[in-house]
């Protein structure tokens, strides 16, 4: 499970990020004594930071530059105050990215997810899966049967999602939660027409009945 600290002063945003973080599977603090969150960041040793600009004491500039004199952790400045200006100053302090306020939850947790893929390493150590027949070369993003076809990103990442959780029903939320950690942020529309397409490659190579639909549950491979 990563952590997130949230550096936030109002604590209805705070709150908000904390209670949203929470239900994607991530451990979520919000910072409490902002005249020291250098030892905010040590006592929680986290994996991310959200980080307002406009704080007591200091503003996050300052912060960022102190963190980075500790820690190579990623840091995303929220802040209303998205001029170019401020945006150049976070990035020169050393944040890896920028998010305007207001901003929409599921942009940022697309933000939050591609980082932490980009920090931590998602990828996975073997390249070659098998499964129903199907042999998926990862390194490649070949899947072969009777014959052999290319896949797309998504294709590959659906396809290698569903064959590691064989006898499984995998739900169509954990299915774009996985497309959001290789940098797709895709909504239900998008993923059926993934779905669809990868299905008729498999098809074209005699594995046309390896994706089995549970209805109002997701999709497995038996």
């Amino acid at each position: 499970m990563y952590s997130i600290m949230i550096v936030e002063d109002d604590a209805a945003i705070a709150g908000q990020l904390k209670a949203h973080l929470e239900q994607w599977g991530y451990k979520a603090d919000c910072a409490a004594d902002f005249g020291d969150i250098t030892g905010e960041f040590e006592r929680l040793s986290p994996q991310l930071i959200l980080l307002d600009i406009t704080l007591p004491f200091h503003n996050g500039f300052y912060w960022c530059e102190q963190i980075r004199k500790r820690s190579g952790v990623p840091v995303i400045f929220i802040s209303s105050a998205a001029d170019n200006m401020n945006i150049v100053t976070a990035v020169s302090a050393g944040a890896d990215d920028f998010i305007a306020k207001p901003f929409d939850l599921s942009v940022l947790t697309a933000k939050i997810k591609a980082l932490l893929r980009r920090s931590y390493d998602y990828s996975a150590a073997d390249d070659i899966v098998l499964c129903g027949g199907v042999t998926l070369d990862i390194s490649r993003a070949e899947a072969t049967a009777e014959g052999t076809v290319q896949l797309t990103k998504n294709e590959l990442m659906i396809l290698l999602t569903l064959m590691r959780s064989r006898g499984k029903i995998v739900s169509r939320d954990k299915l774009m939660q996985k497309l959001w950690e290789t940098d797709s942020f895709v909504d239900e529309n998008t993923l059926s027409v993934n779905v669809a397409r990868l299905r008729k490659k498999l098809e074209s190579i005699g594995a046309g009945g390896l994706i089995v639909t549970k209805i109002k549950m997701g999709y497995i491979i038996e």
